[in-house]
């Protein structure tokens, strides 16, 4: 790793660890004058006597002045503890952390099956350019990148629960037994996938073309190599280095689109969970979960920089000239 290199991912640490205060500072500050009764919704819709009322207050330091409570927030998240779930009267992290394993069984497949299959469905299009596959696979694309995924998820339930009562539409267990089934996984999955299968297959498709007009797959081809063998050693992983990036920025778009998708087929993870927060008015576990959201957006876009900087050279060498050149 060259010094240049390795101050750029510095600079990428420090910027990122700004991001993420300037978005909690904004995320606290929407909050705070947002509507909502943290207190009411401990005790639901029952009226609440002015004296426990004052005694919540002191207890739960919202006597405290906005500075105050913004400070003592920020030292709180460093050691953990994202602040107290009102409602289900546990702490937040412990809420969160309940429904994180949910989400990850929704979320990790669609991110891996899109992936590999808009690699492979890109890369047949891109082969086959101008023909029949091409042309079905790049209309399939375009169509499936336009549905958006909370409709889709309605039209597979009317397919596939109401009038071909194959899978189930709500939940993730079956009634009666206890434990995840994986019949209620397919539509979900299905409905989180559809887009970003035909996003990745679309960039994987443009990228192949422009690296199969390359001169050195002239080159390659002058030398008497079979299509299959160009399309193996040079076309494939040369048209993989922007899809580095589209699976590491997708993976924020994924997190976000499984919060509809969790609330239409009743999903119990994160996404269900902030919506139900938001409902009621849980301020500290939508923070809670904005902030982990965030969080893992950011490392993730680190990550991504990281592997595209260690698989592309030229990306490397293009900071130490930059630097050469200061």
């Amino acid at each position: 790793m060259t010094i240049a290199w390795a101050r750029h991912i510095l600079k990428l640490l420090i910027s990122s660890l700004l991001l993420i205060l300037a978005v909690v500072t904004v995320m606290f500050m929407l909050l705070e004058i947002a509507p909502g009764d943290p207190l009411q919704a401990l005790v639901g819709e029952v009226p609440i006597p002015d004296a426990f009322r004052a005694q919540m207050i002191e207890a739960y330091g919202l006597d405290r002045s906005l500075p105050e409570r913004y400070l003592s927030y920020l030292g709180n998240i460093l050691t953990g503890n994202l602040g107290y779930s009102f409602a289900n009267r546990v702490p937040v992290i412990d809420l969160i952390l309940g429904r994180l394993g949910n989400t990850l069984i929704l979320t990790v497949p669609s991110l891996v099956i899109s992936s590999i299959g808009g690699i492979i469905l890109g890369a047949m299009a891109a082969r086959t350019r101008s023909r029949f596959a091409d042309g079905s696979i790049s209309f399939l694309a375009v169509v499936g990148f336009s549905i958006p995924s909370f409709w889709l998820a309605l039209m597979l339930i009317l397919m596939f629960s109401v009038i071909l009562p194959i899978f189930p539409a709500q939940g993730m267990t079956d009634f009666g037994s206890t434990g995840f089934s994986w019949r209620h996984l397919v539509l979900p999955l299905t409905s989180l996938l559809v887009a970003e299968l035909a996003f990745k297959a679309r960039i994987m498709r443009s990228s192949m073309i422009e690296v199969l007009g390359q001169d050195y797959i002239d080159t390659a081809r002058s030398k008497g190599l079979s299509s299959f063998q160009i399309l193996r050693h040079h076309g494939l992983l040369n048209s993989m280095l922007p899809m580095v990036s589209v699976i590491g920025y997708s993976a924020g778009f994924t997190l976000a689109g499984a919060v509809l998708v969790e609330k239409v087929f009743g999903w119990p993870g994160m996404g269900l969970l902030l919506y139900d927060s938001i409902h009621r008015g849980e301020n500290m576990v939508v923070m809670g979960i904005l902030l982990i959201l965030t969080v893992t957006i950011v490392v993730v876009n680190i990550l991504t920089d990281v592997v595209y900087g260690l698989v592309d050279p030229r990306i490397r060498a293009r900071y130490q000239m930059s630097r050469e050149a200061n």
